[in-house]
């Protein structure tokens, strides 16, 4: 069975579904397919239970559809879910679900990229053959656990932060997470809230701010220079906050908006945990080097005995496993080759949605920059 279409997204979280109201908007034919279930399948089933988007509202919209006049400024998880429900439904957006791309190839002869997807409800095969390809299967298509000596004879839990739920199982146990991003502190808060007894491992640098600090930035960043406006971030962070050097957490020499402009690290929107690591309520723990057992080893020599670990340690794009001409636009890791704002486009009608590590403000100018794109090259071939 093979199915012809104009342009062939490969995903329906955010990214998909941004880039498919875009093409809508501009009458270009499409068809969408994602492997799970349903859209946004790491929203609605691999997101803690306390999640809220760290940006303001205003940073968070996808194209053309706004948000509830009355949604908080910060969206609540269930909301958000809510909104792309409501925007799927606005763009008539119908995603082939249940649908895994084994494989897309550029056939140079007939140029047009040829996909290769298993239905797996009915397991039969089915061939897309398209003009244009987007990629967005996302940058947190599957975990990423470090590689620790040991780690495999842990006879404690281990889970990976999308499958971390609520502290409330784990009242009483002793609890390390390992990682210091927005999940990794969050997670601790919330274990700590529930009782258990938390440890944290903090690897690397890391500049800690409220959201009010980060919402002020990003308004004033759109008119003043980002090395003043992280100035006065790292100012205002360390007048908050104070120096957080003696109790294990460093902050980058680098501005938190430029760090995440250069590399795509986001800086932590505390949410308490800062107040009970302060307190001890909440241990900061350096590298691990080893577990026996139950046993942790640190590489400062200490050891502790865990019950559980949570790993949130972020995750990996998957997308080089089945693109198999994409060496014009992502590198070994399956993430862009280049640099933001530039990253978004390859070769031979080849585009990504939602790698840069910009979160959904990213994800709206990819889609945008890609619909727009696809359409100026229709013009000029007179397909239109």
């Amino acid at each position: 069975m093979e199915e012809q279409t104009m342009v062939l997204i490969v995903g329906a979280g955010p990214a998909g579904l941004a880039t498919a109201a875009c093409l809508t908007q501009l009458s270009i034919p499409y068809v969408i397919v994602e492997r799970e279930y349903c859209s946004a399948s790491l929203w609605r089933n691999r997101a803690y239970d306390r999640l809220k988007l760290h940006l303001a509202k205003e940073f968070c919209e996808l194209p053309h559809m706004s948000y509830p006049a009355d949604a908080p400024t910060y969206i609540p998880k269930d909301q958000f879910v809510k909104y792309l429900d409501s925007y799927i439904e606005c763009f008539n957006i119908r995603p082939k679900y249940h649908t895994a791309i084994e494989s897309c190839t550029y056939d140079e002869a007939r140029r047009c990229w040829l996909g290769v997807a298993h239905d797996m409800k009915t397991s039969v095969s089915v061939r897309y053959m398209a003009r244009f390809l987007v990629v967005a299967s996302g940058e947190n298509s599957a975990e990423n656990i470090p590689v620790i000596p040991g780690l495999h004879c842990f006879t404690g839990e281990t889970i990976h932060s999308s499958r971390y739920k609520s502290g409330a199982t784990y009242s009483g146990k002793n609890v390390l997470v390992v990682g210091c991003g927005n999940s990794g502190m969050e997670i601790a808060y919330d274990l700590a809230s529930h009782g258990a007894n938390t440890s944290i491992v903090i690897r690397s640098p890391v500049h800690v701010t409220t959201k009010e600090i980060i919402r002020l930035g990003m308004t004033l960043v759109q008119h003043t220079p980002v090395n003043v406006v992280d100035d006065l971030l790292v100012r205002l962070s360390n007048y908050v906050f104070g120096d957080l050097s003696r109790h294990g957490i460093v902050r980058p020499k680098m501005g938190p908006l430029l760090l995440k402009e250069k590399i795509g690290r986001s800086a932590v929107i505390d949410v308490g945990t800062v107040g009970l690591i302060k307190k001890g309520t909440i241990k900061v723990l350096g590298n691990i080097s080893k577990i026996k057992g139950k046993i942790v080893e640190f590489e400062d020599r200490n050891e502790d005995t865990f019950d559980a670990i949570v790993f949130a340690t972020g995750y990996k794009s998957t997308a080089n496993t089945w693109l198999k001409n994409g060496e014009s636009m992502l590198n070994n890791d399956g993430l862009p080759k280049k640099e933001f704002p530039n990253h978004w486009k390859g070769e031979n009608g080849l585009y990504c949605a939602g790698l840069a590590k910009r979160g959904l403000a990213g994800i709206a100018m990819d889609a945008k920059n890609i619909a727009n794109d696809i359409l100026s090259c229709l013009a000029s071939m007179h397909d239109i």
